[in-house]
């Protein structure tokens, strides 16, 4: 799971075109958008520095998200690794 920060989000088509934006470069990647917090979950096998210039490229200003990934995005693991999942 990889976590990105994603800046001027504000509504739904946001949320299409940011979507699309990911799928575009990996059409089986899973994306999750939280408008509130701008935080985008995305389940890929793409590099985090790719997803995050697409996202960039489609006029949302995104960077890798540092630290580890919410608990909810990974059922319940919040990606230390300490759990023996490696961080995943």
């Amino acid at each position: 799971m990889i976590a990105l920060d994603v800046k001027n989000m504000s509504c739904q088509h946001c949320v299409k075109s940011v979507t699309g934006a990911i799928q575009s470069l990996d059409a089986g990647a899973a994306v999750q958008v939280d408008l509130q917090t701008g935080k985008v979950l995305v389940d890929s096998a793409a590099a985090a520095a790719d997803l995050a210039r697409v996202v960039t490229d489609a006029g949302y200003p995104a960077a890798v998200a540092k630290g580890p990934v919410p608990a909810a995005a990974t059922g319940g693991c919040g990606g230390c690794g300490s759990c023996g999942c490696g961080g995943r």
